[in-house]
């Protein structure tokens, strides 16, 4: 799907986390769109992040691609903090970046599930926690989880599931504190989504394209949409919401 320009988010700057490839290029590129300079970090793929960047240039906004681990304690604040200084203020900000374990419980020790959780919860917490010195009244912070989060059908998503659960109350209690600051906090929760790490023509996709009402995959545009939406000021008075865009995976 290609990229509507419009302005509703003229004068805006923005960070997505996990902005190189997937959902979060999608992100990235449509916020753009919608008139928000953005910066976005990648964990390894130099590359494409460069090439998110070019195409956010492309269309006359400023772009900055970071590399930053979102399972390193320090980096989550540092690339915030990085984001507001490159484009002189921050108002929206999209924890997108997660790693995707799969596999039996016993795979996973207390190593294992210490990284995966400080990758999926605790880097969008500290992400939160630093963007509180830049958000103004009117910033805006969304998470993107999982429909996995309500309905986990397959075996093997334990870990990947928890963690996805979590940003469900930190959705909800984040929304509660900083409502009186003015900002809203809110949640999206894709469903199957064609990406080079699920695409809707591998193995698996006939068995999960039968568990959504509208049989077929999401284009990654379809999930930034609604980011966009909730990043805008149509959305002022939506705050603390789980907003499931997973073709009725969850109905």
């Amino acid at each position: 799907m290609e990229h509507t320009q419009t302005t509703q988010l003229a004068g805006t700057a923005a960070l997505v986390t996990g902005g190189s490839r997937g959902i979060g290029r999608a992100v990235a590129l449509a916020l753009a769109g919608a008139g928000a300079d953005v910066a976005l970090t990648y964990r390894a793929d130099e590359g494409a992040a460069k090439d998110v960047a070019e195409r956010i240039r492309g269309m006359g906004r400023t772009a900055l691609a970071i590399q930053a681990d979102a399972a390193d304690p320090q980096a989550p604040a540092a690339a915030v903090d990085r984001a507001a200084e490159a484009l002189g203020r921050l108002d929206i900000l999209v924890s997108n970046a997660a790693v995707y374990p799969t596999g039996p419980i016993e795979d996973f020790d207390a190593d294992a599930f210490d990284r995966i959780v400080a990758a999926n919860v605790r880097g969008p917490y500290l992400a939160a926690r630093a963007a509180l010195a830049h958000l103004p009244r009117g910033g805006r912070i969304i998470a993107i989880g999982s429909n996995v989060a309500d309905r986990t059908p397959f075996p093997g998503l334990t870990l990947y599931a928890l963690t996805k659960t979590a940003l469900v109350g930190l959705t909800k209690g984040l929304a509660r504190d900083l409502g009186p600051r003015g900002i809203t906090v809110n949640l999206v929760h894709p469903g199957a989504t064609d990406t080079d790490a699920n695409p809707a023509d591998g193995p698996f996709a006939p068995t999960v394209r039968g568990l959504t009402a509208l049989d077929r995959y999401a284009d990654p545009a379809e999930i930034a949409a609604t980011v966009v939406h909730l990043a805008s000021p149509a959305a002022s008075y939506t705050t603390g919401a789980a907003i499931h865009v997973d073709g009725g995976f969850t109905v």
